[in-house]
């Protein structure tokens, strides 16, 4: 079935390559395409181009449809182009062509288009509140660790003293500052696209309003050829975000196969989380985060293909954009499979004491030992900082003092709660119960 037939064949070739993938990814955007198609004719409706016995009669089904969806249990069958013809369909087979009334004032465009955006809403929503919950969990092990020392390192030597308090923490705080991207991209998303039809909006008597306050957005995409033309630009703004999250995770994934290494042995993995070599039976492999690294390294070039893909289009739709989901929707799965194995490793993760005692970590201090000598014996900076480098040349440096980093975000007043009061007052700026109450109203 093809919503555009016109009564003649197309090539058998033509039909496979032109279709691709469509049937497999589009039972991701099931859900959201019956969603946007209760809320169409909720608002046909309401505008007399469809009567109230017809969209009591549709509506039930659609939430039939809808629970399938959302269940797992939504089949595109064999010679259905998609998941708009799949729908109809079904409505057709049941009701007749009171079924072929759903797609008045409206194009498989903007279909795909208010899919887009329901999916992507509902994927950021998961994101955020994994980000969050492994935010906390950081934020847990920075208290935990606060006073436990590790060595800081700059072009890979050692540096200054730095806790695991403060490292964790780092990673804590960077989360926060990639809610951000998130928030930006949650906008853009919770604008209606529908009503747009295939570009150029349409001579129906189209409520717009109506659809997009039964869909819980925000607000409009309000010119219907910006409309389609946030096709690729809405999913590359989303990956930018999603970006933004992959390199916090794949930097610190790369942090923790260092510090798992013999060499370093700053973090222990229990047993349980490593994996074995075929030929070293010494090895233990600290795989989990090599993985991470690698999904994330490949979550941060999606925003890249979406732009190769959609670069120099004009404006109006192409076919091109059909690629756009091969590389956008497995995203969503992908980052949120790293946060979850990341929460559990970092969880499971024992951190190393008595690091700071180790005598190759001892110039580490040399910095200690010039801030002191300008504190207590009133030496100059510059003075200071020859003094101890001329001590370390000779290999006569020692320090035993304590450590005094007091200001803002250091070792000594890691500002967790600030932090934390940061993340919330982003988190809080979703809004994603409202969102909630609408999908409960249109689908339940």
């Amino acid at each position: 079935m093809k919503l555009w037939d016109k009564g003649f064949a197309t090539d058998e070739g033509i039909e496979r390559f032109t279709v691709g993938k469509d049937r497999e990814l589009d039972l991701l955007l099931a859900p959201y395409d019956i969603m946007g198609t209760l809320a169409h004719i909720t608002m046909l409706e309401s505008v007399g181009l469809m009567d109230r016995q017809t969209l009591d009669t549709l509506v039930p089904a659609l939430k039939k449809l809808y629970r399938e969806a959302v269940e797992g249990r939504f089949v595109i069958e064999d010679g259905i182009e998609d998941v708009h013809s799949q729908v109809e369909l079904q409505l057709t087979r049941q009701f007749g062509d009171l079924g072929k009334q759903v797609h008045t004032g409206r194009s498989r465009n903007d279909q795909v288009l208010v899919d887009l955006k329901l999916f992507s809403r509902t994927g950021i929503e998961r994101i955020v509140r994994k980000v969050h919950d492994l935010f906390d969990l950081l934020i847990r092990r920075s208290e935990e660790c606060k006073d436990v020392l590790m060595p800081g390192y700059t072009h890979l030597q050692v540096a200054m003293p730095s806790s695991f308090g403060l490292w964790f923490g780092a990673y804590a705080e960077s989360l926060a500052a990639d809610m951000e991207p998130l928030l930006a991209a949650w906008k853009l998303c919770n604008r209606n696209p529908l009503g747009s039809a295939a570009g150029y909006g349409s001579s129906a008597p189209l409520d717009r309003g109506l659809t997009t306050r039964l869909l819980g957005f925000a607000d409009l995409d309000y010119n219907v050829v910006f409309a389609q033309m946030g096709r690729g630009k809405t999913e590359r703004i989303v990956a930018s975000a999603f970006a933004s999250v992959a390199e916090t995770l794949g930097r610190m994934a790369m942090d923790c196969c260092l510090y798992n290494s013999q060499n370093f042995a700053f973090i222990h993995l229990p047993d349980a989380m490593t994996t074995g070599s075929s030929i070293m039976p010494h090895k233990k492999n600290p795989d989990v985060f090599e993985l991470i690294r690698a999904h994330c390294n490949r979550i941060c070039g999606v925003q890249n293909d979406i732009r190769l893909i959609c670069t120099n289009l004009p404006s109006g739709y192409f076919r091109d954009m059909q690629l756009l989901k091969e590389v956008y929707l497995p995203m969503f799965g992908e980052l949120e499979d790293c946060l979850d194995i990341a929460a559990y490793a970092i969880a499971g993760m024992e951190v190393k004491r008595d690091l700071m005692e180790d005598p190759r970590y001892a110039l580490a201090f040399s910095v200690e030992e010039v801030n002191r000598r300008v504190a207590e014996e009133k030496v100059p900076f510059r003075d200071a900082y020859r003094q101890v480098g001329e001590e370390i040349a000779a290999g006569k440096f020692s320090y035993r003092g304590t450590l005094h980093h007091t200001h803002e975000g250091s070792i000594g007043n890691l500002c967790n709660g600030s932090i934390c009061a940061r993340m919330d007052a982003v988190v809080q700026c979703f809004g994603f119960e409202a969102v909630q109450r609408a999908v409960s109203a249109l689908c339940d």
